[in-house]
């Protein structure tokens, strides 16, 4: 170990140093302020409020700890992700692999541009199909306009020589591809209708499933190297593959919100992929027909099925894999209002599935490794976030106009928390992402779209885990459009209530001569600093049109 950390450069080093001695602060911070909690003479309502206090800071801890440990294991890992597959051509016949796009009423150009990428996709051994979920017989539709729009699929599907496949519509994306499974299988579903336009037949049933979003456009020579990588381990139940918005520089949400698909894409899931506890992310991902009719296909009784599905291969002793090259390109939500959408129905299938991972956890925990757990853990908690930022915020108005917290009066204990939890999480951050040759002011936009988003958060985990399943929906694509300032009355309300809180602690400090300068400085600074984040809603509420 000694020897590899001579061949480190000095600034990795110093960087772990620094780390290591921030999480340590944190650590001992905890600890204090767990001592304090039980044995502090506090009335009610501020014990009730520095017990929330204490989770919120355990949980950034936690997390903070997640994020620092994946990146300390792509770092110190000499050979990286590529040493648990080694293979990336193949070595023999090509193997049968079906290629699918899931859409459900995508527009028509973006059909078409998909469906063109799909065609020139080079791989011997490929069937073409378009699952269209298209719910025609919806009332309140109108008949000509949906009828235009099913020939218009059909002539486009014909004429790129892409099998089309529809049925009784149930159970949305997992539904639909468990119905594909089964046709496949031998075995198709009441009510299906299938149309055959490929010249080639289908002489052998697919080895291989390869799953697309409607609106994702792979590059030619993606097929191949998934396909080697599966051959070679055939415990590999799938392979993840990153997405790159083709909207990133042209869309602030876009860009802010891609700046977050780096963090996940470029560090979470190859520090995952390193322990085997990879999980699918719905799109750009290669599947094990085997492997998926073994663990009883995919599981739809979440909105994430990706995420639940991929707890199912774990369980059942598969292995994943994610391949750190981008080969597929897609839209990323354009305004508030899609990427609130597509926040809201990730962090409700989230931590719903949660609730199964406790679950699981204490029925049986030698199913999986306790890294896995721990991961899994982690991800299925991440949407708590917004809970932790909103007690964030609170705090310090609380002591501004209340006083509560009284041990905030003494800045010394109050920045023992705060000053590691920025230098941890913000270095990290930002070593991470300036790593990867991205701007300072990305990330700084990345944390403010994630900051926004915390009522969001909050109402999807509360209804994640009363039991609330919800329902699937894409995520619109119909340009940027604003919200009304009303429905976003929380960022608002939080924002302004933040200001004034900063405006009144400098009346304290002027006008009334409070003796706590340092403590009401301390929390002036953060209410500040939280009603600014707040406000940046309105930064990327104005809507863009494309030129």
């Amino acid at each position: 170990m000694l020897r590899f950390f001579k061949t480190l450069p000095r600034l990795t080093i110093l960087i772990f140093c620094f780390l290591g001695l921030t999480l340590l602060a944190v650590f001992a911070y905890l600890i204090a302020r767990t001592v304090m909690f039980f044995f502090s003479d506090y009335n009610l309502f501020e014990k009730t409020l520095s017990f929330f206090l204490l989770m919120a800071e355990t949980f950034i801890l936690i997390h903070g700890l997640g994020y620092f440990i994946n990146i300390l294991h792509l770092l110190l890992s000499k050979r990286g992700i590529e040493r648990r597959v080694k293979r990336e051509s193949l070595e023999g016949p090509p193997p049968p692999v079906a290629i699918v796009v899931c859409s459900y009423k995508e527009p028509v150009e973006v059909v078409r541009q998909t469906l063109t990428c799909f065609y020139n996709l080079i791989y011997p051994n490929k069937h073409l199909f378009f699952l269209d979920d298209t719910r025609y017989d919806l009332a309140g539709q109108d008949p000509e306009k949906m009828a235009a729009y099913r020939q218009e699929i059909d002539e486009l599907c014909r004429g790129l020589d892409i099998n089309l496949f529809r049925r009784r519509w149930h159970g949305a994306k997992a539904g639909l591809l468990n119905d594909f499974l089964d046709f496949v299988d031998g075995n198709p579903p009441e009510g299906f209708e299938y149309t055959h336009n490929s010249p080639r037949p289908r002489t052998e049933k697919e080895k291989y499933l390869i799953v697309f979003d409607a609106d994702m456009n792979p590059l030619p020579g993606f097929v191949e190297p998934l396909t080697a990588m599966m051959e070679a381990d055939p415990k590999l139940a799938f392979i993840q593959t990153p997405q790159y918005y083709t909207n990133f520089e042209s869309n602030r949400v876009a860009h802010a919100s891609g700046l977050q698909q780096a963090v996940f894409y470029e560090y979470i899931c190859e520090g995952k992929s390193l322990s085997d506890a990879m999980f699918c992310c719905g799109t750009n991902v290669i599947f094990r027909r085997e492997a998926l009719m073994d663990v009883g296909k995919l599981d739809h009784t979440s909105v994430t099925e990706d995420f639940a599905t991929s707890l199912r291969f774990h369980k059942k002793g598969w292995s994943s894999a994610y391949r750190n090259f981008v080969c597929a390109f897609g839209m990323g939500p354009e305004d508030l209002g899609a990427y609130f959408k597509q926040q809201f129905r990730w962090a409700l299938g989230t931590v719903g599935l949660f609730r199964t991972i406790v679950g699981e956890f204490f029925r049986n925990p030698r199913q999986m490794s306790i890294y896995k757990w721990w991961e899994y853990g982690l991800s299925g908690t991440h949407y708590f976030v917004g809970w932790a930022l909103f007690i964030m915020f609170i705090c310090p108005i609380l002591y501004l106009f209340l006083e509560v917290p009284s041990y905030f009066a003494w800045p010394g204990f109050y920045f023992l928390f705060f000053t590691p939890y920025i230098i941890l999480s913000m270095t990290a951050f930002f070593f991470s992402m300036v790593h990867r040759n991205y701007r300072l002011k990305d990330a700084i936009r990345g944390q403010m779209l994630l900051t926004i988003s915390f009522p969001v958060y909050m109402k999807a985990s509360l209804l994640a885990i009363l039991g609330f399943r919800g329902s699937f929906q894409t995520t619109p694509k119909s340009g940027s459009q604003s919200l009304p300032l009303l429905d976003l009355w929380p960022q608002l309300g939080m924002g302004l209530l933040a200001l004034t809180a900063f405006v009144y602690g400098m009346y304290r400090i002027f006008y009334l001569a409070d003796p706590q300068v340092a403590a009401i400085i301390a929390n002036s600074f953060w209410s500040g600093y939280h009603g600014l984040m707040m406000l940046s809603v309105l930064y990327f509420n104005r809507p863009e049109h494309k030129t």
